[in-house]
């Protein structure tokens, strides 16, 4: 027999996050003295506002527009009245979505900026919380509180892409130094934003240091990791079935997926195969770097044992990841991989660099292996390692240890609760 229900209260709480918004709760259990009192108490949650700030949303790929895609109807059902205005190739694209979207056409700067600021300076005003997706934002006005979610450095992709710094600048050495002054100001730029917003959310610890460094007060950061949704998850079959299916041959094979940028190190695993016999390496993603990874596959004459599958839909990915020895991520740089979330849930131990977020869901020798960034030697030996009869079968039994860190629920709960502190 149920005896009470347990009610929160919400007070202010030097601890909770944000700066000097927050609040936090506790918890009592209380017997309901009217049947009124008991039908109040089971009562929907009350509704908050919600405005989203967005550089990027569905159906254009990227991680930010995929998580809130999924995470937004989540949102609302634990009640919150969503609003979300973003930058898009074309104004007009559409879609059906439970809430409003407002898209602001990648025009020239300064039309785009001024849209974007006029679109979203009346629900500034709206909201009882804003949350952003990028930094750098035309946001102006209104003191509603505003949490931003960081999965990078926009200080440091802005430079790359600007060519102010070397595609291969490793981003840990650019948070204590660069060479550039653009870069350099981006810097002081994206520091200063940070500190002034009520809180960040990350989806690593990495990401955390990182932002601090920013100088972020720490209380002001929490994490909570990616996950993948559960409607994602595929039913897949053996890892023989994937085989044939995806027609991999008997020789080992290692699976690469994702978008091909200078600090993903693909060139580095091509490398590290063309010294080891018999071994077959699939490319599955697409980039500008595409024909020169190409070129070095002819050059190092392992152009028969590399396959450039370009872009591939979202079931095959999972069907090559069952199918794979190995998934190999050799990147720079990586907040919180869903390319290693997806592996192990295939069941496909990983090879990793132990760089960004990698370390916090791979185990070195438990569900994967990682290996030091850049070390091109290294990761040669380690491949030769990984290799060895019985280590994959002892990696991929191991590759559901620790997934419960990263499940969807745990996600939305978590984000729901930081949204609500600042309320």
């Amino acid at each position: 027999m149920r005896l009470g229900y347990e009610q929160r209260f919400f007070l202010p709480s030097p601890n909770a996050l944000g700066r000097g918004r927050g609040r936090g709760f506790f918890s009592i259990l209380t017997k309901p003295s009217t049947p009124t009192q008991a039908a109040r108490m089971e009562e929907p949650p009350m509704t908050h506002n919600l405005f989203i700030a967005s550089g990027i949303f569905h159906p254009e790929s990227g991680g930010p527009a995929t998580y809130l895609h999924e995470i937004l109807p989540h949102l609302q059902e634990r009640g919150w009245e969503v609003r979300l205005v973003t930058y898009a190739d074309r104004a007009d694209v559409g879609g059906d979505y439970p809430y409003p979207v407002t898209r602001i056409a990648r025009t020239g700067l300064l039309k785009r900026t001024a849209d974007y600021r006029a679109a979203a300076r009346p629900l500034l005003d709206w909201a009882d919380v804003t949350y952003l997706h990028t930094l750098g934002l035309p946001l102006s006005g209104a003191k509603s509180p505003r949490v931003v979610k960081v999965v990078g450095d926009l200080a440091w992709e802005r430079a790359v892409r600007k060519k102010w710094i070397a595609p291969t600048t490793d981003i840990d050495d650019f948070q204590k130094r660069t060479n550039s002054i653009p870069a350099a100001l981006g810097k002081i730029a994206r520091a200063r934003e940070a500190q002034r917003l009520n809180g960040v959310i990350v989806p690593s610890e990495y990401l955390k240091r990182m932002v601090i460094g920013w100088g972020v007060k720490p209380e002001n950061v929490q994490v909570i990791y990616n996950a993948m949704p559960p409607h994602s998850i595929s039913v897949l079959p053996s890892r023989e079935d994937a085989r044939r299916q995806v027609g991999f041959a008997d020789e080992p094979t290692l699976v690469t997926v994702g978008r091909i940028l200078p600090w993903k190190g693909v060139d580095h695993l091509i490398t590290a195969v063309s010294r080891i016999p018999k071994v077959r390496l699939v490319v599955a993603g697409d980039g500008d770097l595409l024909p020169a990874l190409k070129a070095q596959a002819e050059a190092l004459r392992v152009a028969d044992r590399v396959a450039f599958l370009g872009k591939v839909p979202r079931a095959r990915v999972d069907l090559l990841m069952r199918a794979a020895d190995y998934t190999a991520l050799y990147s720079g740089y990586e907040g919180l991989s869903h390319t290693l979330l997806e592996s192990l849930r295939a069941g496909t131990p990983c090879i990793a660099s132990a760089k960004g977020g990698n370390p916090e869901v791979i185990r070195d020798g438990e569900n994967g292996l990682l290996v030091p960034y850049v070390n091109v030697d290294a990761l040669t030996e380690t491949i030769r390692a990984a290799l060895v009869p019985g280590m994959r079968e002892k990696l991929a039994a191991n590759a559901h240890i620790g997934m419960e860190r990263f499940t969807f629920e745990r996600m939305v709960e978590a984000t729901d609760a930081a949204l609500k502190a600042f309320i």
